[in-house]
């Protein structure tokens, strides 16, 4: 990225640093961001890891965050069975429900400093937009579950409402889970249809021995936002983290993935669905690095590139060398509809020491015509058919989705998504 973005995204901070609440980060750690943040300089279409993101908005965004809210937001969806949910405007906490006993929620704004004591760990080039929420972030939640509870639910719901020209928004998430306590996570980004506004949101999950997250992520931003997300986990000595993630809005989107498995028999599960159409931009990069024995990853995506859209993942584990019988597993699938469209699928293996079981696969294509002469067959209009074939091959990720609730919801995006509700409901 320019030079001349840079300098604007100094000019930028130096004009809004005062009013950037301390509570949420001082100063100074603000300040370190930014240098650390210009000395690597911002992602750029020649960096490999970075080459499929639309990166364009960053050279025209105000990088400030929003100093006023939209008064009108998106309608939400039911809150899922069993969840309490928080919902933030802007990166900024707009209201919130009670948590469960054994869970501490706190946010910055409104807990002073409870939830300013942890800090991003940014370990990768491709994390480094992790500093630019750093920098400017206005708010961040924090959740905390002690050791040996099963929680229930918590719904982080963050709303976009500003065009990128006013500024942009930053969420702020840590979870962190006590040994033996399990919780489920529903983080779902939202916007206003008409926004093209830009998000730069920060994750850092922290699991203690035996602990288990089950995190479910949904972006759907507006079809003219950008989304560039970046999440940090560690897993001690049989942790499980499971996540599983829908992309389905945005203009452009990036999420970043770095997962670290430091304790013995910690388990990581990634299973990521992306339908993207007209001139969408989708891109997951996701490693998995296992530093100590018998850990286990699990990689899985289907993406599906309609008329001149790009869907992307680049999934990599590196098998360290005391890392030994580690067990990866990456199931990697694209679906091509259309003359223009992209799919870009790179599975990696890094891998130092002989005592491990590691398998990769890729494959791209368009819809099956055996099936699709089949369904035909049966009676199916073409059109129908098609879209149920599309449908069938998202469900590999989507039917692991087990709040029978979130599921319909999400279901009913992609099927609205896919401009064939209707047709779609009657057939399923």
């Amino acid at each position: 990225m320019s030079t001349a973005v840079l300098n604007r995204l100094k000019d930028e901070f130096g004009a809004v640093r005062a009013a950037l609440p301390p509570g949420v980060i001082d100063e100074p750690r603000r300040r370190e961001a930014l240098e650390a943040l210009c000395a690597q300089g911002l992602p750029a279409a020649r960096d490999e890891n970075w080459r499929y993101t639309d990166l364009r908005i960053l050279e025209q965004a105000r990088f400030a965050p929003v100093q006023t809210q939209a008064a009108a937001l998106p309608p939400l969806p039911e809150v899922p069975e069993g969840f309490a949910r928080y919902v933030f405007v802007d990166g900024q906490l707009h209201s919130g429900a009670g948590a469960a006993h054994g869970v501490a929620v706190h946010t910055a704004r409104a807990d002073d400093a409870s939830a300013a004591a942890w800090r991003l760990e940014a370990r990768l080039p491709e994390a480094r937009l992790a500093l630019l929420n750093e920098t400017f972030a206005t708010d961040a939640v924090s959740i905390e579950v002690a050791a040996g509870t099963q929680a229930a639910g918590i719904e982080l719901v963050f709303i976009a409402s500003a065009a990128a020209t006013e500024g942009a928004s930053y969420p702020r998430v840590r979870l962190a889970l006590g040994a033996h306590s399990r919780l489920s996570v529903i983080e779902r980004h939202l916007g206003r249809t008409e926004a093209p506004s830009l998000v730069t949101s920060a994750v850092q999950v922290d699991l203690a021995a035996h602990a288990a997250l089950t995190h479910y992520r949904v972006q759907q931003l507006g079809g003219q936002a950008a989304w560039f997300d970046t999440l940090s986990a560690e897993l001690a000595a049989d942790a499980r983290y499971e996540m599983l993630a829908v992309g389905a809005g945005a203009l452009s989107a990036r999420s970043t993935v770095h997962a670290r498995l430091t304790g013995r028999g910690a388990e990581f599960s990634l299973a990521a669905a992306a339908l993207a159409d007209g001139q969408q931009s989708l891109d997951l990069y996701a490693l998995s690095e296992h530093i100590a024995p018998r850990t286990r990853t699990e990689q899985t995506f289907r993406g599906i590139a309609s008329n001149r859209a790009r869907a992307a993942f680049n999934g990599k584990v590196v098998v360290r060398e005391e890392a030994r019988g580690t067990d990866s597993r990456q199931s990697l699938r694209g679906l091509l509809d259309g003359a223009q469209c992209e799919i870009d699928l790179r599975p990696q293996l890094e891998i130092y020491t002989d005592e491990v079981s590691c398998s990769h696969g890729a494959t791209a294509g368009k819809l099956d015509e055996n099936m699709l002469f089949y369904l035909l067959s049966r009676g199916i209009a073409p059109e129908a058919a098609q879209h149920l074939l599309k449908w069938a091959f998202l469900e590999d990720v989507i039917a692991k989705i087990t709040p029978s609730d979130l599921r319909r919801q999400i279901e009913t995006t992609l099927l609205g998504q896919m401009r064939e509700l209707d047709t779609l409901k009657e057939l399923l």
